[in-house]
């Protein structure tokens, strides 16, 4: 049965209680054999999942008013004397004709005291005795007692006094007898493990988005899967369980302190109640309940993003505070199991909690709705906020589910971004039959009882953080938080922050599992700790289970906390090795349970997991959609808006460079840091870089050294944006939007152009994601320091390189000093010292004389350049490289060559050395797995620049055989070697031997080909000189940077049909030939060297809307006939009249009123004036020659 069909189910079974009305258990009478039938996984369960099952009956009770009487005042006192019971309860054994009264829930307000029977109409419920030999505990016999209708009576003889002595007593017992050290493990010894919350797997894609891209049109096209796609909201996330399940942030639950986010379960629970009084009006509270009861009987985890302006700014400040709800998950045996879309929306609709907005792209016509989504993000994302977006989806997506949040509305025009991801191809028929069945729900009377809002509550509570969460979880009321357990711990013990001992993690994973999920959790956490994976196992005392602590049961709450994205990407690869293991999930929250088990209980938990390993094994349960393989299943892509990014990242995130290393090291983190890695267009890069420049002058004068903190510093920075943007619509246009302003400061919680219009001549100078162009490049100024590196191998020549810089005065253009690091005569770290002479010589120029051949310290020299205010430039060995190494056979033949060489080298490595060429492998494999392409691209991406050292001729001769072959012998047995012993030096270990015969040839054949080694390389001084001259450009800020030939996303802004220039201009020298007038016209326009590219413009962004442009991805890359019908002069432009053909049977239509290649105009005179011409031809200003017939000419239909 599919979630929609069970929640469909709910409606049909009447409600078995009310808000007023507390659940009570009927009577579950076990015998010490558990003897009953029962689902197989009974004699593992928890008492919790006893409870929730079995909430089968009414119990009648007087509605509880807003305020408490006198009496329930009084019950209160005597619940809370019950909750502090933590450790002061044994559980008995008994024979079956006993019972144990259970802990009634406080929200009822009733307490039944240590002697006390069940009032009239309570069943007691009889709890199975402990797995180990605890005895000793006063069995309660039932009786009846009348409940009063008029409140709820408390028979008191001084039990409340009996109840808090004997917390403190079991409570004394738990925490100082050091129960936990005195639990043993043994063969008896099992353990329960059960998930709590927790939100999808987070999947790292291998693949570029490119390859994403085109992999999701791929299957969509071959009616494989549906891709859909949501809005991003802009803020946490949230999980909730249930009053007893708990509310838990991305990395804490309740008060426990992980990452400060204890503030966030309290705001989150609120909010969500808040909803409730929106969505139902005066049956809120009754439906709260409800819920809460629905969601713990069936396991369920409710995952929001939680969009408050009270807990710090994200991109901008949201005008109410609410959440919409990304995902459902039941959490019964074996994996967690995830709602499909489909299935969020009937849930949600069911209980009217908010939905996100969602389009569905199914069609299968070669992906066209697809291709278009895409095409829509990249004419979008530069310029992107809510309204446009939307709009845009809209028209492109087959299907397209509004929210019950208006984003707009709620939020703002500034959009986070989109998520899509691939689903079953399934879920439009499933989405659609949903919507059917779950319409809207409809309007209910306004619950004029809301209370004070979150931000009136926060308002009032600012100056102490508890009592902020105290005033929201009361405000909440007993539905959802009928103690504050969660939050503030027990009276008796303080807070959650008192953590269990650590010896409970390695306990749990040496106690037998008592199911097979316990089994997978413990597989996983062994992984995690032996690959030392990044993350943290924080386990804490379990509040909720009083009533059940032992010396031989006890419980505890733990939190997996990945402190890393690498430790997902690494637990990815471990999964394709291991199909078996379990996903690793963000927001992992688990139940443990230590307890002992008697042989007969043993074999009975045995014989349960062998059947349950066979039902569960296998069972997908995960966020995977049936019928995907695991690889397609995961695809997903994450699309962000620059109007977002440039609040988020370019202003918060660099406030803390801006005010401590100053601007010019905040102007290296937007440009390079930012805007180069994310591929922005050089257009943008330009005025943001404008806009950007001006906000730090605007905000450290008005702050001077005291940093605006990030928590509220969209204060500053939307005034600041609003008055940007009224200066001219292309700032209002790069900021987005920069009104509605509100206030934070009243409520926080305690937290701390240059392009055509139709683009006819020109397009603007592309440019590669990572690479600004020389307008907008950091320059390198005489008041920057600069370092030069070499990533290469030894005998790549950079010593010698370093020796000539330093030896050519003014080689950089400027006075600075240079200075020579040569890391074989630097003592300890070398990179350290590198970045202590940067900091001491910050104005100088320092050659890093030492091979950087690995990401690790690259990243060190970015880490100084932006800590010193330098720029880095590598200078690199030129080489073709092969497929998985930047440099080829022939460029390590010639370093192998010079090296041994060598004579007396400072660092040993010369003709003296047994093992040099084993040493140049190791730094020749240090690059293994790049390609030289690959390697370059990097290398620009990081530093903005390349310099190329000229190493082998063009030229050259093949490489010798018998060179040939003893490098791919010395490299085979390089892997032989290290694949057995890692690191250790070749003279030692299995293939010693090997390894000298091997060095030995090695010198003999490079000796043999001494002439051919010389013969091929590029000679010294022309290398030196240059290598110098690069320096000298990048020096100056003239570099252009090279493409690194990346995707580049976000500067679509018209669709074209580019035409061969070269057929162009044979069919305008024809024409020349055939009619004088055109000869007379084009004689001294010089066309063959003026006319750089031609196309049609098919549709522009800002004529046509992005609709209108995306439209064409269908034909993306294809070729179109294009008939040229006539050629269109005036004395100031001169155009070809076009006709678009049709593709795969369907024509190409251009939105232009009149389509045509512009191809020339006169000296200020703009190329959309060309769109006039036929109103020219009208009024006798212009010349028309027919073309008959009509020549074709065909070309790609490209965006631009």
């Amino acid at each position: 049965m599919s979630a929609s069909q069970r929640i469909l189910c709910g409606f049909l079974i009447p409600t078995l209680f009310h808000s007023s009305h507390s659940p009570k258990l009927p009577a579950l009478i076990l015998s010490n054999s558990f003897s009953i039938h029962r689902p197989i996984s009974d004699p593992v369960l928890s008492n919790y999942q006893r409870r929730a099952r079995n909430k089968e009956q009414k119990w009648k009770q007087q509605s509880k008013p807003n305020k408490q009487s006198p009496a329930m005042q009084s019950a209160s006192a005597a619940a809370e004397a019950v909750t502090n019971r933590f450790g002061g309860l044994t559980v008995a054994e008994s024979s079956g004709q006993t019972y144990q009264v259970p802990s009634p829930s406080i929200q009822s307000g009733v307490v039944l005291q240590a002697n006390q029977a069940p009032v009239q109409g309570q069943i007691a419920i009889w709890n199975p005795k402990s797995y180990g030999t605890v005895s000793g505990s006063t069995a309660v016999e039932v009786e009846n007692t009348p409940i009063d209708k008029a409140g709820v009576e408390i028979v008191g003889n001084g039990a409340e006094v009996a109840v808090a002595q004997k917390s403190s007593a079991g409570l004394s017992k738990l925490f100082n007898s050091n129960a936990l050290a005195d639990f043993t493990v043994d063969n008896s010894t099992y353990s329960l493990a059960q998930i709590r919350a927790t939100f999808y797997p987070k999947f790292e894609n291998e693949k570029s988005d490119q390859e994403v891209r085109t992999r999701m049109i791929e299957m969509v096209s071959k009616g494989l899967a549906t891709v859909e796609v949501s809005l991003k909201h802009s803020g946490s996330l949230f999980m909730y369980a249930g009053p007893e399940g708990g509310a838990y942030a991305k990395n804490s639950y309740g008060n426990i302190i992980d990452m400060g986010c204890e503030k966030y379960t309290a705001v989150g629970v609120f909010v969500l109640g808040r909803m409730f009084h929106e969505a139902w009006g005066t049956a809120a509270r009754k439906k709260q309940a409800e819920f809460n009861d629905f969601i713990e009987t069936n396991r369920i985890c409710i995952s929001m993003e939680l969009v408050t302006a009270v807990l710090g700014d994200h991109g901008q400040r949201p005008k109410e505070d609410y959440v919409v709800v990304t995902a459902v998950t039941e959490l019964g045996n074996g994996k967690p199991k995830f709602y499909s879309t489909p299935d969020i929306v009937a849930f949600c609709r069911k209980w009217r909690l908010p939905t996100n907005h969602v389009w569905l792209f199914s069609t299968r016509i070669l992906g066209k709705s697809v291709t278009s989504f895409f095409a829509a993000y990249d004419a979008l994302c530069e310029e992107g906020t809510a309204t446009p977006v939307c709009k845009a989806l809209d028209d492109v997506a087959d299907i397209s589910v509004l929210g019950s949040k208006d984003h707009v509305k709620v939020q703002g025009e500034i959009l986070e971004g989109l998520v899509a991801r691939v689903v079953s191809h399934e879920s439009s028929k499933h989405l659609e039959k949903v919507l059917r069945d779950f319409p809207h729900p409809p309007s209910e009377e306004a619950d004029s009882d809301y209370g004070p809002s979150l931000r009136e509550i926060c308002a009032a509570n600012r100056s102490d953080e508890k009592q902020q969460m105290k005033a929201l979880l009361e405000s909440v009321g007993t539905s959802f938080c009928p103690d504050y357990v969660d939050w503030f711990g027990n009276g008796s013990v303080g807070s959650h922050s008192r953590n269990a001992d650590r010896s409970v993690l390695s306990k749990f994973l040496q106690a037998h599992p008592a199911d097979f999920s316990t089994m997978k959790l413990q597989e996983m956490i062994r992984l995690m700790r032996e690959k030392r994976f990044p993350a943290a196992f924080k386990c804490y005392h379990n509040f909720h289970e009083v009533d059940s602590i032992s010396t031989d049961n006890l419980y505890f709450k733990m939190v997996i906390h990945v402190h890393s994205d690498s430790a997902f990407r690494r637990y990815q690869k471990e999964m394709r090795y291991n199909p078996g293991l379990w996903p690793l999930y963000r927001g992992f929250f688990v139940d443990l349970n230590l307890f002992k088990a008697n042989k007969e209980k043993a074999a009975e938990i045995a014989k349960t997991n062998n059947g349950l390993a066979n039902n569960i094994n296998g069972n997908s349960g995960t966020s995977g959609e049936e019928g995907l393989a695991d690889e397609d299943a995961n695809l997903m892509i994450k699309l962000k808006f620059l109007t977002y990014k440039l609040r988020t990242f370019l202003i918060r995130n660099g406030l803390s460079i801006l005010f401590k290393e100053g601007p010019s090291s905040y102007r290296a983190y937007y440009l390079s840091g930012q805007m180069k890695i994310w591929g922005t267009s050089a257009g943008k890069q330009r005025e943001l870089s404008k806009m950007l420049d001006e906000w730090a002058a605007h905000i450290r004068r008005k702050y001077g050294s005291k940093q605006l903190s990030s928590s509220i510093y969209l204060s500053e920075a939307e005034p600041f944006l609003e008055q940007y943007a009224k200066r001219s619509p292309e700032n209002q246009a790069l900021i987005g939007s920069a009104r509605d302003f509100v206030r934070a400061e009243d409520f926080l919680a305690i937290v701390e152009g240059g392009r055509d219009e139709e683009g006819d001549l020109e397009r603007e100078q592309e440019l590669a994601p990572s690479s600004p162009s020389p307008s907008v490049k950091d320059t390198v100024t005489r008041d920057e320091g600069l370092i030069v590196f070499f990533p290469g191998i030894p005998g790549c020549a950079k010593s010698a390189l370093c020796k000539e810089i330093l030896s050519a005065p003014g080689v950089f253009g400027d006075d600075r000093p240079v200075h020579s690091l040569m890391g074989d005569l630097i003592q300890g770290r070398y990179w350290p010292k590198v970045a202590e002479e940067c900091r001491r010589k910050p104005y100088s120029i320092i050659l890093a004389d030492k091979n950087a051949p690995n990401e690790e310290v690259w990243k060190q020299i970015e880490d100084m350049c932006r800590s010193t205010k330098a720029s880095a430039v590598p200078v690199v060995p030129d080489s073709e490289g092969t497929d998985s190494n930047p440099f080829s056979l022939d460029a390590l033949a010639v370093f192998m060559f010079r090296v041994l060489q060598r004579v007396n080298h400072p660092g040993n490595l010369d003709k003296a050395s047994p093992n040099a060429g084993y040493v140049l492998l190791i730094f020749y494999h240090l690059y293994e797995g790049k390609s030289r392409k690959e390697f370059e691209s990097e290398l620009i991406e990081r530093f903005g620049s390349l310099v190329r050292m000229p190493l082998l001729k063009p030229d050259r001769s093949s490489m010798p055989d018998s060179l040939k072959i003893c490098l791919e012998e010395g490299i085979n047995l390089y892997k032989l070697h290290t694949h057995r012993h890692g690191r250790l030096e070749s003279t030692k270990g299995t293939y010693a031997k090997e390894w000298s015969k091997w060095e030995k040839q090695l010198r003999d054949i490079l000796v043999d080909n001494a002439d051919y080694l010389n013969s091929v390389q590029v000679p010294f001084e022309s290398a030196v000189r240059q290598v110098l001259e690069q320096l000298k450009i990048i020096a100056k800020g003239d570099y252009l940077t090279p493409s690194t030939e990346k995707r580049k996303f976000g500067t679509i802004v018209f669709a074209a049909v580019s035409l061969p220039v070269t057929e162009v201009q044979g069919l305008l020298t024809d024409l020349a030939e055939k009619n004088p007038k055109v000869e007379a016209f084009l004689k001294d326009k010089h066309l063959e060297d003026s006319l750089k590219e031609a196309h049609v413009t098919l549709a522009h962004k800002r004529s046509h809307g992005v609709t209108a442009v995306a439209s064409y991805a269908l034909f993306l890359n294809r070729q179109v006939p294009m008939d040229l019908t006539a050629l269109l002069f005036s004395d100031k432009i001169a155009a070809l009249e076009a006709c678009p053909g049709s593709v795969d049977g369907e024509r190409i239509t251009s939105k232009n009123q009149w389509p045509h290649v512009t191809l020339w105009t006169a000296a200020g005179v703009a190329p959309k004036e060309a769109n006039k011409l036929p109103e020219l031809i009208s009024e006798g200003k212009a010349t028309r020659i027919e073309i008959t017939p009509p020549i074709t000419i065909s070309g790609t239909l490209e965006f631009f």
